[in-house]
């Protein structure tokens, strides 16, 4: 990913943030045919003081597929992102972009005793279950439990730790002020590009740089 020094996103924070706030990621693999292999799951962040790491799992045959393990994997999270129009900036000849927050990180990823991937799978259930008004844990009863153990055994849970990774945040902070100021209005509501999600980022973006 090209780096611009408007858009770098350095920091092991803002790059924690990202993926607790997106974690449905693109896992990429080379193998050693030289093969691309691509497949998507949800992530969640280990919440720990050194460094970046994630769990996750992989149906099964998706482990072989990517020779998990045995070599590096890229895993991308992408963020909110949206079309941006020249019609929001000024009268000046422009052409339209497209902002964007994405981060690329890289690690071997080490395999999960069946174990612990169990616990994996339910927090990653729990994770998402717990804005539903009537949460279906996996272990919320001895059938579900039951259930869970049964078909955790066509999964392989894996844990990344992350050796390193670049980020971008575009967010038009290369604009001036008043026209990050018609962009997040016209992607809050106005335009047939709304995208509430994005704004918000963009207000992030714009707070950040004023402070």
């Amino acid at each position: 990913m090209r780096q611009n020094p408007s858009f770098t996103l350095a920091s092991e924070d803002a790059v924690k943030r990202v993926i607790r706030e997106n974690p449905w990621a693109t896992i990429v693999s080379r193998t050693d045919a030289g093969e691309l292999v691509a497949s998507h799951y949800p992530v969640l962040l280990e919440e720990t003081a050194e460094g970046i790491s994630l769990v996750s799992h992989v149906g099964r045959p998706d482990e072989q597929l990517h020779e998990l393990g045995q070599h590096e994997v890229l895993v991308i999270i992408q963020g909110p992102h949206g079309y941006i129009s020249p019609s929001w900036y000024d009268a000046k000849p422009a052409v339209p972009t497209w902002n964007f927050v994405s981060v690329h990180l890289w690690g071997t990823p080490e395999i999960l005793s069946d174990e612990e991937n169990l616990r994996v799978l339910d927090d990653l259930v729990a994770h998402f279950e717990q804005k539903v008004p009537e949460p279906r844990l996996m272990n919320g009863t001895p059938e579900n439990a039951a259930y869970a153990a049964r078909i955790s055994a066509g999964t392989v849970g894996f844990r990344l730790r992350v050796d390193r990774f670049v980020g971008k945040d575009k967010m038009s902070q290369n604009r001036p002020a008043e026209t990050v100021e018609r962009i997040i209005t016209e992607l809050d509501a106005g335009s047939p590009y709304a995208d509430p999600r994005l704004a918000d980022e963009m207000r992030r973006a714009r707070d950040e740089r004023t402070r």
